[in-house]
């Protein structure tokens, strides 16, 4: 039989050139992961043909089967009855019988344009068929069709991202003939598999059960593969849900493999396993995302044919990078990326300058030291990623002799000194390149190249950022016109945009020159290509503001010196915008439309043709002079993240619609508008929501117990939502007004404060565990605090003033660790003030004043009725009344003991000392006597005093 090698399918290219292992993803668009091999026998082009003659009944067969066929994209449009079904489209034929032995159906177009439908039974007349693919189709999960199982001359299936359902183990089996088996993420929901079908295929030798369920055989599966698959070359079992990887395993049989990925399984294996080294034929190993926590050992010098080796996205692979894995000389592919990978890389580097590497990814460790000389022996290098790590010191002019480079990337490091033409002489094939940091405040990196230099290279990806790179408009970019994405953030330019890169025509996908000083107008002829996002902020360009491209998602143009009237016309120009900052600049008039317009001087309504922007996932209006009701359109806006309307004076009811369709709403605040009537219900139902802000208002009603259905303040914010939290945002807390930016996604927090809102303080509250501020202060709530408000652990800002709140403070409210402000002032509350270390710290009366019931510290001294007994028989300290009397009794009994004890030594003393007892008396007499005496004198003086005054009084009349 004639061997083939089937290439590494999971292998994407990033937009940075970056090869990133597929998790394979169901919804995935682009078809990734199929198997690319060089063709079996069985259709070589020695023994088929497209164009011999079909046989009639597989014609009809093939027919039949295209009728029960969605083809959207009209791949199928040359099967018709007038032609020879050889030469159809994904039809291959024996070029001596004119049977069908190939149908390869595979979508290599978007996902849209996938086939649908049902397979027909008539597939079962092409009884030679020994190849089909059906992948990276859409049969909106209909089953996998059984009698596919009675193909018995199937030497390959692939039915990857095809979106069947149910389960392949009843008739696998049966295909014994079967050498090639790809099963990857092929239905929507995981498939159960318990590999016991194995047993039926004697001579498979590429298996590819990604996506599937192996839980069922989570102790056993190595065994079960080792034992009915020992001629296996591939083996790919990435996100099979196996959670044990077996440290050791003897009487291993996989000696061919090749090729292993066991990516994604979450393994949670503190070693490499010992067996695994003993797989000496394997090039390509990938063990990305699992918990593997362990040092690189030394044994994968074993695996010396390693050419791809993937242990990315661990998290807790540690240690130094030892020279030992430098020394596999035949390995091209090195990613440890999203590790806690230490120490300096000098020793590896010098090791790997001896191989012919392609590619070194080390993002997002902790490496230290600096880039080593050495790096410029790796002449092959084409992709060198070390992007958020800890390395410092000045950068080795070596990397410019990095001649195959394409793509570099080693940004948010603490890189230092002077970047000159040496760096960047002789990357004649570099493509990528980006440096600084990202949230980078210290620049501590200068670009000092001359204005006449031109490079070799060709860029379409340019980042600097927080890198002293101006004050001049960059002059070594003038022929750099195949540019998709330029980041100048930070960037020290202070300069105006020359004309000659306005005349680059550059077509890009991000344009980000925020944070500079650059001015003047903006350029009006940049070209965008569709999903662009753009990012001026914080500079001091003026008028107009620019309409550049229709293809434009994002714009932030903040903080700049825009004034006059926003284009009426920015909705047809900008049809795609889902992002749009315009605030902080001098912008007047009405809005046509908006997104993020806040702190200008905009009036009127808020137009109702924002409805029609279905996209639209931010509404930031906040700040302005806008009047009316919110418009009903916006519920067509079922996309939305975040709404701020606040310091408007906006009116009406609070629409209940906001919780029936924005069901994505992160963020909601109206504060300091005009709104009225209750808060809607349907508000409860927005269960991702993180900050709930209807302040200053004149709502009524009672605070709906509904409450407790906010999800968002029980659980922390997946990294998915965190990243959607984009703008500032001005809340209430802990006493204060606060501007909340990069740190907003950390906020949790509900303000009901200044409104006319009554009735109690609903218990259901108190289960929302991660809020960190409740201000329900100045309504008219009534009844007690509730007694589970302990519950709120993660608060820290709480405010109750001003309401009516009656009965004792909670003894659950000293619990809270995480508390910094607290205001209970201005309510009906009596009792004792709760003792313990952590209220001991809030010796601020202020906090419970206007409670003439309250008392104890830092109030004044209870008296004996104003212990406050709870449930139980305890007091606000946890004691019970009868310890509390017996504490008492004993306290009065020394007390008076230690009284008599002194009374009776001392005047025993003067009863039994008699000279004691004489000078005793005489000084008690001496000092009557000395007392009387100043006493009169002291009297006299202000009897002639007042004689004095009244004698001139006198006169003067």
């Amino acid at each position: 039989m004639t061997k083939f090698i089937v290439l590494p399918s999971s292998i994407t290219t990033s937009k940075h050139g970056e090869q990133i292992v597929s998790t394979y993803p169901s919804h995935i668009v682009y078809s990734t992961f199929y198997f690319t091999c060089i063709e079996y026998h069985f259709v070589s082009s020695a023994g088929t043909s497209n164009v011999g003659t079909c046989i009639e009944n597989e014609k009809k067969a093939l027919l039949k089967l295209k009728e029960n066929l969605t083809d959207s994209s009209g791949r199928l449009s040359s099967w018709i009855d007038q032609e020879n079904c050889c030469q159809w489209h994904g039809v291959t034929c024996d070029n001596k019988t004119g049977s069908v032995v190939k149908l390869d159906l595979r979508n290599q177009l978007s996902r849209n344009n996938g086939l649908g439908g049902e397979i027909n039974p008539s597939l079962l007349e092409l009884k030679k068929l020994r190849y089909l693919d059906l992948s990276m189709n859409n049969f909106g999960g209909v089953k996998v069709p059984e009698f596919i199982g009675r193909l018995k001359e199937l030497r390959y299936l692939n039915l990857s991202g095809a979106s069947f359902s149910g389960s392949v183990s009843s008739f696998l089996g049966n295909l014994s003939n079967l050498q090639v088996l790809d099963l990857s993420f092929y239905s929507e929901k995981p498939p159960e598999n318990d590999l016991e079908w194995l047993r039926g295929l004697s001579f498979h030798e590429h298996l590819n059960l990604g996506g599937s369920d192996l839980s069922k055989v989570a102790d056993s599966w190595l065994h079960t593969i080792n034992n009915h698959s020992p001629s296996l070359l591939e083996l790919r079992l990435p996100q099979c849900q196996l959670l044990k990887l077996p440290s050791s395993f003897p009487s291993l049989r996989l000696s061919s493999l090749l090729v292993l990925d066991l990516s994604n399984n979450a393994f949670n294996s503190s070693t490499f396993p010992e067996w695994m080294f003993e797989l000496s034929n394997l090039v390509h190993l990938d063990l990305n995302s699992n918990n593997i926590v362990t040092e690189l050992p030394d044994e994968f010098a074993k695996l010396s044919s390693l050419e791809y080796l993937d242990v990315s996205s661990n998290y807790g692979i540690k240690g130094p990078l030892k020279k030992s894995l430098g020394r596999l000389c035949n390995l091209k592919t090195l990613i440890l990326s999203y590790n806690s990978i230490s120490g300096d890389i000098t020793d590896f580097v010098d090791a790997l300058s001896e191989c012919q590497s392609n590619s070194l990814q080390l993002r997002f460790n902790s490496l230290t030291g600096t880039i080593p000389e050495s790096i410029g022996d790796l002449s092959s290098l084409e992709t060198f990623y070390l992007t958020s790590n800890k390395m410092s010191g000045n950068l080795t002019p070596n990397i410019g002799q990095l001649t195959s480079l394409v793509s570099l990337d080693i940004s948010d490091n603490m890189w230092e000194g002077i970047v000159t033409e040496a760096h960047l002489l002789n990357l004649s094939n570099l493509q990528e390149f980006s440096v600084g940091m990202t949230l980078g405040k210290n620049i501590t990196l200068t670009f000092n190249i001359s204005r006449n230099w031109t490079p070799s290279f060709k860029l379409t990806f340019l980042t600097i950022q927080s890198c002293q790179l101006g004050p001049e408009f960059p002059h070594w970019l003038k022929d750099q016109n195949e540019l998709t994405s330029l980041i100048f953030n930070t960037a020290g330019i202070s300069d105006a945009v020359p004309d000659w890169f306005e005349d680059l025509d550059l077509k890009l996908d991000k344009l980000d020159m925020a944070y500079n000083n650059l001015s003047g107008n903006v350029p009006d002829k940049f070209r965008f290509n569709f999903l662009a996002n753009v990012d001026l902020s914080s500079n001091r360009f003026e008028v107009p503001l620019p309409l550049w491209s229709s293809n434009i998602t994002s714009l932030y143009l903040r903080d700049n010196l825009f004034s006059g009237p926003i284009p009426v016309n920015i909705c047809e120009a900008l049809p795609n915008l889902t992002d749009l900052d315009i605030s902080h600049n001098n912008l007047n008039g009405v809005i046509p439309l908006c997104m993020d317009m806040s702190q200008n001087r905009l009036s009127g309504q808020i137009p109702g043709s924002l409805g029609s922007l279905a996209y639209l996932r931010f509404l930031r209006l906040s700040g302005n002079n806008l009047s009316g009701e919110m418009p009903s359109s916006l519920r067509n806006c079922t996309r939305m993240i975040s709404i701020d309307l606040s310091n408007n004076q906006l009116s009406g009811l609070i629409p209940s619609w906001l919780g029936e369709t924005m069901r994505s709403l992160l963020i909601l605040s109206v504060r300091n508008n005009r709104f009225s009537g209750p808060i809607p219900l349907k508000v409860c139902s927005l269960s991702g929501l993180h900050i709930l802000d209807l302040s200053e208002n004149n709502l009524s009603g009672s605070i709906p117990s509904w409450v407790g259905n906010l999800e968002g303040f029980k659980a922390e914010l997946t990294s998915a939502e965190a990243s959607q939290y984009q703008g500032k945002l001005k809340l209430e807390a802990k006493g204060r007004i606060l501007y909340y930016d990069t740190i907003l996604y950390l906020v949790n927090s509900i303000d009901l404060s200044s409104n006319s809102l009554s009735g109690e303080i609903p218990v259901e509250i108190t289960s929302l565990s991660k809020l960190g501020t409740l201000n329900l202060s100045g309504n008219h709530l009534t009844g007690t605090i509730p007694t589970d408000i302990g519950n709120l652990g993660s608060i820290e800002t709480l405010d109750l003033s001003k309401n009516q709140l009656s009965g004792p403070i909670p003894p659950s409210l000293t619990t809270l660790d995480f508390l910094t402000h607290l205001n209970l002032s201005y309510n009906n509350l009596s009792g004792r003030i709760p003792t313990s270390t952590e209220f001991q710290t809030k010796d601020d009366p202020t906090i419970f004043q206007g409670n003439d019931a309250l008392c104890g510290p830092p109030l004044q001294q209870c008296s004996n009725g104003g212990t406050t007994i709870s449930g139980g028989g305890m007091d606000d300290d946890g004691e019970t009344d009868d310890e509390d009397k017996l504490e008492k009794i004993w306290f009065f009994a020394f007390a008076g003991l230690g009284y008599l004890v002194g009374f009776l030594v001392f005047f025993g003393t003067l009863i039994f000392k008699k000279s004691w007892r004489i000078a005793y008396f005489r000084f008690i007499e001496t000092c009557i006597l000395e007392f009387h005496e100043w006493f009169w004198n002291f009297l006299q003086k202000w009897l002639g005093c007042l004689m004095s005054k009244r004698k001139k009084h006198l006169r003067r009349r």
